[in-house]
């Protein structure tokens, strides 16, 4: 009998040719083709379906809407991520760096969830069940109804759910299962992409909930991205730096949800803790009346949160400025900077420009506009802004300030920090409702904003 014809496929991107290549000509990937061999052909009385019923199409007027009432995870703030909590039937993919915390985490929510709703089947390729249990211990899991189970193989994995009939399966990780049907290496984009199809199948089939944990490749991706992501029904990003002891979970795609919800956690010696009010946690070492220091009001989803940004300008000892940003997008730095030479006349030429989100959480709103371009002038003017004065506001290359949304979260959240005055766009200021405790100024162009916080 005649060998299946064998193929090479990119793992990074899936694009599939006939011979090898040094380079991807799809995603651009050096070295990334890996030799693949068809899957065998499977019989249409095995072949799964998202429908539970099989009955075909049907009318929409006569389908009922399934209401089902969330699932707690037992924490707070990632129930926040998820929407409320996790919906019956949905597949949630986690991914984040190595030692970030996800296993943590999520035996954590595991044990809150065995105890609260139902048993839990955890399914690791990467732990022992004395190495979990050894953690579990520590983490204070006690007698919850979890299960354990050490396995990389996909059919026995789907096997052990039938007899165990959990509330919750998870996944740790998707890279480490394999399926017999594809004869590629564990981590392969075929098998990844297999390992996701299967388990939606019994998410959805079944409505049982399931997360899967994803790696991180070098460039901060998900490991077989695309494969994933458009499989799952939310997909969560677990970050924070491994010398801070908090850790956020940021929610880029959720359909039973908003996207870019954001939850804050502190690494503690009993494992993950929320935290409950994120502005006091990153505005505890703020130093007063430092030049170059100001409090910024962004938004994460629906979460309103204070941050400090803060901005070093120094005279150049080489013969090209440097800019540098940690925590804001590089490019938008250097828009805000020559809008400050152009509409504003500060000289910025021959000054290294540093700036910095203290406590390392990322700002990618436009809304941190007006905070970036008054911390570089304060540090260039060498006069601090008001410690109690909060700021918002998004800057266009003529010079204006523009209104932005959620300016009434912006302010109250200040407010209820011991913020006595916020710095925003004029044009949110009709009509906003606000705390009378709080001065609200409003201001239409960079000039006005810089006058009115370094006076």
């Amino acid at each position: 009998m005649k060998s299946p014809r064998t193929h090479f496929e990119c793992q990074s991107c899936g694009h599939q040719i006939p011979k090898w290549m040094g380079r991807c000509p799809e995603c651009g990937a050096w070295n990334s083709f890996v030799e693949t061999r068809p899957p065998a052909p499977v019989p249409d009385d095995v072949r799964h379906s998202l429908s539970a019923e099989g009955t075909g199409p049907r009318l929409y007027s006569e389908i009922t809407e399934g209401v089902s009432a969330r699932l707690t995870t037992g924490f707070a703030e990632f129930d926040r991520v998820l929407g409320g909590g996790i919906v019956p039937g949905s597949l949630v993919l986690l991914g984040g760096e190595p030692g970030i915390g996800k296993s943590t985490l999520l035996l954590q929510a595991a044990a809150h969830f065995a105890r609260s709703t139902g048993p839990v089947l955890y399914c690791s390729g990467e732990e022992s069940e004395h190495q979990i249990k050894s953690r579990g211990e520590r983490l204070g899991v006690g007698e919850a109804p979890l299960y354990l189970l050490a396995e990389t193989c996909l059919e026995r994995i789907l096997e052990a759910i039938d007899r165990v009939a959990p509330a919750l399966v998870i996944i740790d990780s998707v890279q480490t299962m394999f399926s017999l049907k594809l004869s590629s290496a564990p981590g392969s984009i075929g098998q990844v992409r297999e390992a996701a199809t299967q388990m939606l199948f019994f998410a959805k089939g079944r409505n049982i909930p399931t997360v899967l944990v994803g790696h991180v490749t070098k460039d901060g991706s998900l490991a077989g991205p695309k494969a994933l992501e458009h499989v799952v029904d939310t997909v969560l990003y677990f970050e924070g730096e491994r010398h801070q002891l908090h850790r956020i979970v940021r929610a880029v795609k959720n359909r039973f949800g908003a996207v870019s919800e954001l939850g804050v956690f502190e690494m503690t010696g009993a494992g993950l803790r929320a935290v409950a009010n994120p502005s006091a946690l990153f505005l505890a070492e703020r130093p007063a009346g430092a030049p170059g220091s100001v409090v910024l009001c962004t938004v994460e989803g629906t979460r309103p949160i204070l941050v400090e940004v803060q901005a070093l300008v120094s005279a150049t000892s080489y013969g090209n400025a440097r800019r540098m940003a940690s925590g804001l997008d590089q490019q938008r730095l250097s828009l805000l900077l020559a809008v400050l030479e152009k509409r504003v006349g500060l000289s910025l030429v021959a000054e290294d420009v540093f700036v910095n989100v203290a406590g390392g959480i990322l700002v990618d709103e436009p809304a941190a506009d007006l905070g970036v371009v008054a911390a570089v002038a304060s540090s260039l003017r060498n006069r601090a802004v008001d410690p109690t004065t909060a700021m918002f506001g998004e800057v266009g290359l003529a010079g204006e300030v523009r209104g932005i949304t959620h300016a009434g979260l912006r302010v109250r959240e200040a407010a209820q920090m011991g913020f006595t005055r916020c710095v925003l766009p004029a044009g949110n200021c009709a009509g906003l409702e606000a705390p009378a405790t709080c001065e609200r100024v409003g201001v239409s162009t960079v000039s006005e904003a810089l006058e009115a916080l370094l006076p």
